[in-house]
């Protein structure tokens, strides 16, 4: 008996061990967008993006998207150091509006406007009309996204984990004095998304803002590029919608 028992306890620790050192657990995967690749879609410029128009104050240009294949449209406004004042729209048909984006910037030089919008993957136009003043002219280039930009808005969600903030909700980010540009990504579970994005420099003092609705926070996320110069930056983010809809802040590692 004393032998068949000392068998059984063998034969289980060995099955114990088996099962243990077989199964594989959690593992530590690495994303598919590396980190290094997402600074690299941060460095992108006007130069890289034409053509370039000058859109003097109170008027507006209009930028047609015709390829089904494609959705990243890249925006960047910039102006010789004057304010930027600017509404960007998403028109698909005759009638429908499905994003608008109110900008302001208070030095179109040291902190141009960089973002990435979505057109559904539907012949669109995207409108972009300076709401300031006639003195303040601005320069606009709106394309395509190409390589590392395109795509960045649906990597970036699989390479980081995104900061869950309610509808009423404030999060704020405070930047090292050492970063140069910041990117962040706002998106939702398909419903709408209505948010402001804020870059402060010192207490409450907004140097630039987006302000962006949609009535899908998946399709129209909304990707920004901040320049940070000089230290004492914070991101904050405002979920302006309803306590019932909830949006994703994505801040990926700045350079």
């Amino acid at each position: 008996m004393k032998i068949y028992a000392s068998l059984l306890t063998l034969c289980a620790f060995q099955l114990w061990e088996t099962i243990a050192f077989s199964v594989p657990g959690p593992k530590n995967l690495k994303p598919s967008f590396a980190l290094n690749s997402l600074s690299e879609a941060a460095s992108w410029n006007m130069a890289s993006i034409s053509p370039v128009v000058r859109i003097e104050g109170e008027t507006r240009k209009t930028f047609q998207f015709g390829d089904p294949d494609r959705e990243d449209v890249q925006v960047a406004l910039s102006s010789t150091g004057r304010p930027i004042f600017c509404d960007v729209e998403v028109w698909i048909g005759p009638d429908w509006t499905p994003m608008t984006l109110k900008i302001h910037s208070e030095d179109g030089q040291k902190r141009p406007v960089q973002t990435v919008i979505g057109t559904r993957k539907k012949m669109a136009n995207v409108e972009v009309r300076n709401t300031g003043p006639y003195e303040f002219s601005l320069s606009a280039a709106c394309a395509y996204a190409k390589p590392p930009v395109m795509g960045v808005r649906d990597k970036i969600p699989q390479a980081i984990a995104g900061k869950y903030v309610e509808g009423g909700a404030v999060h704020s980010v405070a930047l090292p004095s050492d970063i140069n540009q910041v990117q962040v990504l706002l998106n939702t579970d398909t419903r709408q998304l209505n948010a402001k994005i804020e870059l402060l420099n010192g207490p409450n003092n907004i140097k630039q803002h987006f302000e962006v609705f949609t009535n899908n926070g998946l399709l129209n996320s909304l990707y920004v590029v901040f320049n940070c110069p000089g230290g004492g930056n914070t991101i904050r983010v405002r979920n302006m919608a309803p306590l019932e809809f909830p949006c994703a802040v994505y801040v990926p590692e700045a350079s």
